[in-house]
């Protein structure tokens, strides 16, 4: 039995794994903004491999990771019209790494998730996308048009400037909402393609 022989075939045909990895931060007391992060790196993980897509808890922080990084997302729930306490200590821990431009050129983008329909969301991704321009990093929006305004819609809210979610009164297994999640899961894997659309060339 003769083996054909693809010695000679052109290598565009075999699937490259990109080089390039997605860490998404977060900070939640109850598991609902948990939920929103993982459902980004689910997304991320339809583009990139396992291990090249992490979401990482603000108490548990791999900075080695952050620091090689192509994409940082951060996201945080709503206390108050602002990001919450323990992120925002995460926040001002980068400080050095501010000082010292450690994060400046790469990707950034960022998420919101409150109780209310509105909650302030807005503000939070302004502090968020204000904390990313400090660092000197390049912002990523959500370029989806809304499908509706229904629970099981995508971009419901119509944010652009980063994924805004919402969680009810009950566990993170439930709320937030199927139209949200999915949202999560669509922005997590734009962001994937954006950043492998754009890394560098070797």
């Amino acid at each position: 039995m003769n083996t054909p022989d693809t010695s000679s075939q052109p290598t565009s045909r075999l699937k490259e794994v990109p080089s390039v990895s997605i860490a998404v931060i977060f900070h939640s007391n109850y598991g609902h903004t948990r939920r929103v992060a993982e459902a980004i790196v689910e997304g991320a993980r339809q583009q990139l491999p396992d291990t090249q897509a992490k979401a990482v808890d603000v108490y548990e922080v791999d900075w080695d990771y952050l620091d090689q990084a192509d994409l940082l997302v951060f996201g945080s729930a709503v206390y108050m019209g602002s990001v919450t306490a323990e992120f925002k200590t995460f926040m001002d821990e980068t400080s050095k790494r501010w000082y010292n431009r450690k994060w400046e050129g790469k990707w950034a983008a960022g998420f919101a998730n409150s109780g209310g329909l509105s909650g302030d969301k807005l503000a939070v991704l302004q502090q968020i996308n204000l904390y990313c321009m400090q660092h000197g990093m390049n912002w990523i929006g959500l370029p989806l048009m809304p499908t509706g305004h229904e629970s099981t819609d995508l971009n419901r809210l119509s944010s652009f400037l980063g994924l805004m979610t919402q969680s009810l009164d009950g566990p993170p297994e439930q709320t937030p909402g199927k139209g949200d999640i999915d949202t999560a899961i669509w922005f997590g894997d734009h962001l994937a393609k954006t950043i492998i659309k754009h890394q560098p060339s070797e």
